[in-house]
């Protein structure tokens, strides 16, 4: 599995299939946790911009994925 990203919309997009997975039950909560951890921290400069996730990232997730990577961090720290 790939981490680190250069690209917003690469980012956008891998974190948005693996939240898909999840959904669609072909994930656990853990497995997703620990992928979305992974990718986050090595990509929090790309991902977050003033304490909001980066716009053309947060276009590409929507609101209810969003909802989902939050809820992972949160717990996280």
């Amino acid at each position: 599995m790939r981490t680190i990203y250069k690209n917003p919309k690469e980012l956008g997009a891998c974190l948005r299939d693996i939240v898909d997975l999840y959904r669609d039950d072909l994930m656990t909560y853990e497995k997703l946790s620990d992928k979305v951890i992974k990718i986050v921290d090595s990509n929090v400069e790309r991902f977050f911009k003033n304490g909001d996730v980066e716009i053309k990232i947060a276009n590409i997730l929507e609101e209810d994925r969003i909802a989902i990577i939050k809820d992972i961090l949160d717990k996280n720290n």
